[in-house]
Order: C-alpha cells, then structure tokens, then sequence
C-alpha cells in the first residue's frame, strides 16, 4: 500500500505556542490535504529554544491535545516535537499521534551541544519504529541526523526514516548532503522536515525540505518558501529495489552500548 506523506514547511513564532498551534491549525485546514502522516518541525510550537523552564509543557499538556484532536479531524497521523516537562526533567520530544488519540513518544537521543542543549534537556535513550498502513517508520530529530549508526535500518527495520528538524542556513550543505546519504545507506525512503524564516536568536533558516527514493535522488525539494508538500511514496518500489539490491545481506554486526 502506498503512503501519502505531508510536509509542512513554516516560519515559527517564537516562543509562542498558542500562536503556532492557531496558525498550524489554518494551514492545515486551508490545505486540506488528503493524506495518511502530516509531519511538523522540531519544537514547532516555540522554535528551537532552551527557555524549556519558562515554556515546557506538561507530558498531556495542551500541544499533545492539540494535536490528538488535529489527528482526529484529518483522520491522519500528525508528528512533530515539542519541549516537554515530565518528572522533573525536560525533554525534546516528539510525539506520534494517531486519529483514535493514541500515541507513540521519542525523546530526542543525540542533543545539540553547540547550542547548549544538553544542559537543558535531557537525553533519550530509546528509537522507536512505528506502523503505519503496512509501513515500518523510523521518526527521528534533526541532531540525529548526524550520527549514522543511530540512524541505521538493522535488517529493513523500516521503510521510512523520518527527521523533524530546526536545522539554520548555515549549515544547510550537511542538512541536504546527510538525508540523501541516509536514504542510500538504510535503502530506505527519508524525509526531512525543516523550518523556514528567522528565530529570536537572529538564526535564519533556510528549509530544504526534502523527501529522497531509497536509491538516493529527490522525490521533492523545497527551498525557503514556505508551504505544504503531498507526496505518495511507492511501498512496491521499495520492495523491488531491495530484492534487486539487498545490500542489508552485507551489512556489518554491531550492538548499541
């Protein structure tokens, strides 16, 4: 079965969750796209911050309901990461949320320390993989992007890899060179889903949204416009590819930790 997988590409206001819900929840009515996941980037309702003290939520707090009830109305899978509180630590979390108001969570394992956020947050320690339609997705955050092993598809554990990012212009160049070498090397779909526009602390963005066929070009790239992106991914072809090609036969033995 074919996956229709929608993008979000958006400017954030800053540190304003009530704002970003509001404005998430026109564009996605105004789209209106018929689709089976709805994905939205890193900390979309406060842009990447470390004020997790002044703005983090509650585990069930109001983006998590927010987003069971946006779930329900597209009758769609809605994912993206917000910062949340819970006993007594602050995490990068992303949130799987399913229409019947079910969820899955990861905590974002790999945190940016060049921008000091592991002091803030705290770590995961867990990737999940999650089914949806008959497919197997590997949702990750941006940072994550960068370290290969954590990302790797041990033996076609999934058939899309998933990062939900706040990733600057700066460094754009390794945005676009790491998903599509992470699409060849787990011989899987990727897709990445960055912010646009410029955040409280003067960081431009500059998107690159990107949706990769496992042999490695572009389903679709954005570039700093805003906007919302429907694309159906071929599970047929994912398969043929890796009975042509099944390089996961040759794949070295390793163990985490």
């Amino acid at each position: 079965m074919d996956l229709r997988i929608t993008i979000v590409q958006t400017a954030l206001h800053w540190q304003d969750a009530e704002k970003n819900r509001r404005m998430f929840s026109v564009k996605l009515t105004d789209a209106a796209p018929q689709t089976d996941l709805i994905v939205l980037p890193e900390m979309f309702t406060t842009g990447f911050s470390m004020e997790a003290e002044a703005l983090a939520e509650e585990a069930a707090g109001p983006t998590l309901i927010w987003m069971q009830q946006e779930a329900k109305k597209h009758q769609a899978v809605i994912t993206g990461s917000v910062m949340v509180k819970e006993n007594g630590y602050y995490f990068n979390r992303l949130y799987w949320v399913r229409p019947d108001g079910s969820y899955t969570k990861y905590n974002k394992k790999h945190l940016f320390r060049m921008a000091k956020e592991h002091h803030t947050y705290t770590a995961g320690g867990e990737k999940i993989v999650v089914k949806l339609n008959g497919w197997n997705i590997c949702p990750l955050v941006c940072y994550d992007l960068r370290f290969p092993v954590w990302s790797r598809n041990v033996s076609n554990s999934y058939d899309l890899l998933l990062y939900v990012a706040n990733w600057p212009q700066i460094r754009s160049l390794a945005w676009r060179s790491l998903l599509q070498a992470r699409a060849i090397e787990n011989v899987a779909y990727v897709a990445g889903v960055n912010r646009v526009g410029t955040d409280g602390n003067s960081h431009p963005y500059s998107g690159d949204s990107a949706i990769i066929h496992p042999k490695g070009h572009h389903l679709l790239q954005t570039n700093q416009i805003e906007g919302i992106h429907t694309l159906s991914l071929s599970k047929q072809e994912l398969t043929d590819f890796r009975e042509a090609f099944p390089a996961h036969l040759d794949a070295d033995a390793f163990r985490l930790g």
